[in-house]
């Protein structure tokens, strides 16, 4: 127990001359170090604090604005018209101060509250330039000049150099569309989904919904957005997420790829070395605020920052009736899992952080270390893969006390969970599809045992050098935990990087004490209840069928050449390769952002409109080539249109949503808003955006692309499609499904997907040769074996 004896400052025995007490001066040395490290942390955050508080001025413009008062009362001018002067007159001051020392306070204390003034109104005039979205309806690349006066004074009264948080306040509101909108455009978007007989019956229930309770309802959900910063996101939260009582594995949590082609290393534990002190480097500039904050790309407009505050030192804690998230302010360690034993690996000696070179070390001794696992831990994170009620209770009763307690503690309070797997993943060589497939597999559930679905997120490093991440939903959406990813992949690779044995860079400081191995005392009664947990994942991994590809024939060059946007292209083949292969339309939801709102989160989009079936039928039907082209231009164009109506507060489902939370804490039953809720969504998908090109070198370095990242099928009988552009040439596609329904096949939708996109692109440019030209425009990669 040598690790326990380095974390007691100081020793004491009884003995008859007295007590003898032994100081140990390299735990107070830590100690101390500790605190100045925390002390460090509490200043930045005050400073980052009052910069924020005080934006778009700085702090310097206080003095500014005191110093120009003050000049001009020298000049015998009174910019205050007599406000100062009444300030002197109710100053509480002793006799003693003279007064041009009460003159000069009370100018100072009008230069403050002129200053605050200032702040107040150029924060106001910001939310309201913030506020205006009519530039995202106007056509591409004809800007109006009321636009073009909006965006000049956006970048006037943005400052020069925000922080991270600096916008937030400044965000406006999300508003709560008239419910006779969202009415309207529900009834549009299910009318290609329903027969006459059926849609007449919805219309009836909607009419009687919006002229009686729907009022009522929006009443209360107004009263909440005056109140609220954000209407929706808390309740999108608590109800959608946290309340869920089914595993949280595939079912919520979703996963993001290595690089496709190239491992910079095949040292497993020099590329944990590089990618755990890349992601503190990234914690580090978190929490100095120091990373630019995010906009729309090509704009000026910023992004809602909410979200990041909980990336690191989060876990979700389970309930029997609802889960949490927890937070904590800072941890200076990682949990570790290798072969069914759990470690603490701190990545902080003597206050500076660990070299990567010295964190490889840390985690070869893991790699090295042959001890087994006790008994009951091997499979103990099989807990967290099961459904919330029965993790929720053996918390309770074996883990809320002595041993058990403290080590799970450990495990929720780490900044992040590292897995280091004995197995091999990636592009094979040997059978490059297949091993996509179970890449993807490994990591969204893994053995379901050695993962803890819990965390904000885990980061799995495999035996061959490749890596992943798995992310858990509830407390951020996929763009935030994205943008970590990539700052992690391009630093390990572009900036930190490795030497020529494959091992990181720098040296190695050989007294590190050793990581911590945690301990568990697992009764009988908590393994059965562990095997009874991992029995249940281990049916739904199993079920989960999974395809992922690269689709090379051309990317979204080739389509924006068509005058198309390439996310309504990939909608629209979508809707086709699924009516190809079932015959129907269904309920299709596509992630939308609403971060352009204080605290948004995310909107649906309703890719199947009537415009989008109306085209795919006529091109299976065999109408005429024109006619298809001009029925695909007004279903992109309608696509378009919906997506911008729900990144600007006007879309649909989370109104519905929200409408239907209200009515049940009033006790009130709605036949409308209970079928609405209650439709499947068949074909759920999503587009992974990458934020941070300017880190990648895709026109030197094609090799280094990720491959994206998927989630689970949400309906049972549905398909999850995930997608991603990759430069000019690729498009990544994450298909899921369940092997339990007899109709969905992932590979055969995949297959239904290529055929689409080649049918779309030929449609739309006939006259081109697209696969030759394609391929010699194409970068050519080198693929790793």
């Amino acid at each position: 127990m040598a690790e326990a004896h380095q974390a007691v400052a100081f020793q004491f025995t009884v003995t008859p001359e007295g007590i003898d007490l032994r100081l140990s001066h390299q735990a107070l040395s830590e100690i101390y170090l500790s605190g100045v490290r925390s002390w460090k942390k509490r200043i930045i955050r005050i400073k980052n604090s009052v910069i924020t508080g005080v934006y778009p001025a700085s702090p310097s413009s206080w003095l500014f604005v005191v110093i120009a008062i003050l000049a001009t009362m020298y000049t015998r001018s009174d910019p205050s018209m007599g406000i100062i002067a009444k300030i002197q007159e109710h100053l509480p001051v002793s006799q003693s101060m003279s007064s041009q020392c009460q003159a000069v306070l009370s100018a100072v204390l009008f230069s403050t509250m002129l200053w605050l003034l200032l702040i107040f109104t150029m924060r106001l005039c910001l939310k309201q330039l913030l506020s205006y979205h009519r530039w995202m309806f106007e056509q591409h690349g004809k800007m109006s000049t009321t636009t073009k006066i909006w965006v000049a004074l956006v970048r006037i009264f943005s400052g020069r150099k925000p922080l991270l948080y600096s916008y937030q306040g400044s965000l406006p509101n999300l508003p709560v569309p008239a419910i006779k909108d969202t009415v309207k455009r529900y009834l549009e978007s299910v009318r290609p989904l329903m027969n006459d007989t059926e849609y007449e019956r919805m219309t009836k229930l909607a009419a009687e919904f919006e002229g009686s309770l729907g009022n009522r309802l929006q009443w209360y959900l107004k009263l909440k957005a005056l109140w609220a910063s954000n209407y929706v996101s808390d309740w999108w939260e608590e109800y959608v997420y946290l309340r869920g009582r089914s595993p949280i594995m595939v079912n919520s949590n979703y996963y993001g790829m290595d690089f496709l082609y190239v491992t910079p290393t095949p040292i497993q534990a020099a590329r944990a070395g590089n990618g755990i002190h890349a992601f503190f480097l990234y914690r580090r500039k978190l929490n100095k605020e120091e990373i630019k904050p995010s906009r729309i790309p090509g704009t000026v407009i910023p992004l809602c920052a909410a979200q990041c505050e909980r990336i690191f030192n989060t876990t979700r804690i389970p309930g029997e009736e609802t889960d949490a998230v927890q937070h904590w302010k800072d941890s200076d360690y990682v949990a570790v899992y290798h072969k069914g034993r759990y470690f603490r690996l701190r990545v902080y000696q003597a206050g500076r952080l660990l070299s990567p070179r010295e964190i490889e070390f840390q985690i070869q001794r893991i790699l090295d270390d042959p001890a087994p696992p006790s008994k009951g831990e091997a499979r103990l994170g099989a807990l967290t893969a099961a459904d919330r009620v029965s993790w929720a209770e053996a918390r309770g009763k074996y883990f809320s006390s002595g041993i058990n307690k403290r080590s799970l503690d450990v495990i929720e309070r780490a900044a992040f969970f590292v897995t280091l797997d004995d197995e091999e993943q990636g592009t094979m060589r040997d059978d490059q599809p297949a091993s996509l497939d179970n890449y993807a597999k490994s990591l969204l559930h893994g053995k379901c045992y050695d993962r803890w679905f819990d965390k904000s997120f885990s980061v799995i490093y495999y035996k061959n050098g490749k890596s992943g991440i798995n992310a858990e939903h509830s407390w951020a959406d996929a763009p935030v935990v994205a943008h970590v990813w990539e700052y992690v992949l391009a630093t390990d690779s572009f900036q930190l990087g490795y030497n020529e044995e494959g091992h990181c860079k720098g040296e190695v400081d050989s007294s590190l004490p050793r990581p911590q191995r945690l301990n568990w005392e697992i009764s009988p009664e908590c393994e059965e209840q562990i095997s009874r947990s991992l029995a249940v994942a281990q049916a739904l991994a199993d079920d989960v069928d999974f395809h992922v590809f690269s689709f090379r024939d051309f990317g979204k060059g080739k389509i924006k050449k068509c005058r198309v946007s390439p996310d309504a292209f990939i909608q629209m083949t979508l809707q086709l390769a699924y009516y190809r292969e079932r015959g129907i339309f269904c309920l299709t939801y596509e992630a939308s952002m609403t971060r352009l709102f204080r605290e948004g989160r995310t909107e649906t989009v309703r890719s199947c409109s009537n415009e989008s079936s109306a085209f795919v039928r006529a091109l299976e039907n065999g109408e005429p080539a024109d006619v298809c082209r001009r029925l695909f231009r007004g279903a992109s164009e309608k696509h378009q249109q919906l997506y911008r109506m729900a990144m600007t507060g006007a879309g649909i489902d989370r109104h519905l949503f929200c409408l239907y939370v209200v009515s049940k804490y009033l006790g009130l039953e709605s036949p409308f808003l209970k079928e609405v809720l209650s439709e499947p969504w068949r074909l759920s998908t999503s587009q992974t955006s990458i934020q941070q090109g300017e880190l990648f070198d895709l026109v030197n370095h094609p090799e280094y692309i990720s491959c994206g990242g998927g989630f689970g099928p949400v309906a049972d009988d549905g398909y999850g499609v995930s997608y991603n552009f990759v430069g000019e040439n690729v498009i990544n596609f994450h298909i899921s499904c369940k092997h339990s329904c007899s109709y969905t096949d992932a590979h055969k939708f995949g297959d239904q997907i290529r055929k689409a996109m080649n049918d779309l692109l030929q449609l739309l440019s006939p006259n081109q040769k697209e696969s030759s030209k394609t391929e010699e425009s194409q970068p050519k990669v080198k693929k790793e074996q």
